[in-house]
């Protein structure tokens, strides 16, 4: 660029600026839209429900978490079956179209798959899971627009 093209950059810069300055809060607003992109898939809330009667009604071992972004919330049950292989009932709130179990490395080639539907209440099963790190990731249409909803990895 020459300085004849310099100067003339710098007089529009100065136009617009007269001519429609930029809002003051607007540098914070975008810092923070860019920050909340996604939250909602990164930091689904786990909450932990302990389940006393387990362990008094019988030697089982369950688990009973639930996951939510705010708009959707899933709802696992965990129970140890025979050969120390786990039984997952899951209930979600929202009509989902596909329900997916991940174990291992996400991406890997070690990484297990398991896909289900939900039935029209919302309740889904997947049995024989192996104990071991997990996601639990479902698709569901909000407003007409297709989002996952990932659950953070949790040790089965």
């Amino acid at each position: 660029m020459s300085t004849h093209d310099d100067a003339l950059f710098a007089e529009l810069r100065a136009m617009w600026r007269d001519a429609d300055p930029v809002p003051d809060t607007l540098v914070d607003r975008m810092i923070a839209a860019v920050a909340a992109d996604g939250l909602n898939q990164e930091y689904a809330l786990l909450t932990l429900i302990e389940d006393h009667l387990g362990a008094v009604r019988g030697d089982t071992d369950a688990l009973t978490l639930q996951f939510s972004d705010g708009t959707t919330s899933i709802l696992l049950h965990v129970t140890a079956s025979a050969g120390g292989l786990r039984r997952v009932d899951g209930w979600v709130d929202t009509a989902a179209a596909e329900i997916v179990l991940a174990q291992g490395e996400e991406g890997s080639a070690g990484e297990t798959i398991r896909t289900t539907a939900p039935a029209e209440t919302g309740r889904f099963v997947f049995d024989e899971v192996p104990a071991g790190m997990t996601t639990v990731r479902l698709t569901t249409t909000v407003g007409g627009e297709a989002r996952t909803l990932a659950t953070p990895r949790f040790e089965l």
